[in-house]
Parts: structure tokens; sequence; C-alpha cells
């Protein structure tokens, strides 16, 4: 989630492409270089070493129409307060959910976070959902896999009180950048 977050942040605009080389080569030099974007956000050493959020993170940058500020809220369980301190704040909800095979079932499954997050969210009061299915290069931008996702998506944000009809589904892969900002030639 960090990765998608701090890679849109950067096609934005938010930050530079010198400092993402910085925090590449940072990241790198612990083994860590996927995680260059994460790092935007992801600023404690135990963060970094872990490779998880654990406590809130705000990124504010404008764009010809807003000025937007991103709060990156951790996904972890142990850190749930975290994660409703964050949503509590915000006006727009991105749930970010990774299509990975048996990370989105991990996810949706009766303890699961993603099912847990977007609860927390419509519970906090924020009605503008966007649901980014992030890492769909891992399973080929598979349509049949996009449309599981979204079927079983919208039967539990219904639940929740979402109406699933005005919630956009968005195919992503957050760590390459596609589909993010401008549709991708890999997504079908």
């Amino acid at each position: 989630k960090s990765t998608t977050t701090g890679h849109l942040i950067y096609k934005c605009g938010g930050i530079d492409s010198r400092t993402i080389e910085k925090f590449e080569k940072e990241a790198a030099e612990l083994g860590k270089g996927s995680f260059k974007y994460a790092w935007v956000l992801d600023k404690l050493k135990a963060e970094r070493e872990r490779g998880i959020t654990i406590d809130i993170a705000l990124w504010k940058f404008q764009t010809a129409k807003y000025e937007v500020t991103v709060i990156d809220a951790p996904g972890h369980r142990d850190f749930i307060k975290n994660m409703i301190t964050g949503t509590s704040q915000a006006d727009c909800a991105i749930l970010i959910i990774a299509s990975g095979t048996g990370e989105f079932e991990a996810g949706i499954s009766k303890d699961g976070q993603t099912r847990e997050h977007a609860l927390l969210a419509f519970t906090l009061g924020v009605r503008q959902l966007i649901v980014a299915l992030n890492k769909m290069d891992t399973c080929k931008w598979s349509e049949d896999r996009y449309n599981e996702i979204v079927k079983e998506t919208s039967n539990f944000i219904k639940k929740v009180g979402y109406n699933p009809k005005s919630v956009p589904f968005v195919p992503i892969s957050g760590f390459n950048g596609d589909n993010m900002l401008e549709p991708s030639p890999n997504c079908p």
C-alpha cells in the first residue's frame, strides 16, 4: 500500500525524481530496492526495516485543481488504532487490495484486514471510496481475476454501507505505476 501511495504522489508531482533515486539507493543498500516509493511515506527506522507502515504519514501537494493531503495509514492489524486516526481525517478513501493469488483471499476473509478497513472507513464517515486492485501485473492483468475481485469486494462493501455501483474499481500496478493516472497499455 505504501509503495502505491508513494508512487501516486510521485506521479502527481508531489516529490521529485532525485528524491526517489535517493530512496532507491538507500533501500538497495538494505536489500530493499523495491521499497523506493514506500519510503516516501515510511520514515521510521522500524517501518523501513520491517517493511510495514506503523504510524500515519501525511504528504501534501497541489494539482491544477486541488490541494491534496495524502494520509498513508497502516494496514497491519497491530497498528489499527493508527489506521483509525488517519482514516477519521479523510474525505475519500482508496482501498488498496492485493490482487495476487492468496493475498486477496486473505484480506477478504472473515477476519481479513481489507474487510475491516472498508468497515472502519464507512463507520468513520468516509463516503467516497475508490477500490484499487493492486498487483494486477502479478496475475497478468487477468480479466477473470479482476471480475472475481470486483464481485467479491462489491458484495462486502455493500453490506458495510457503500453502493458498489458508485465505487470505481481500478486495476493497477502500484510498483510499476500502471493505470494509476492514465490508461496503461499493459492493462487490456
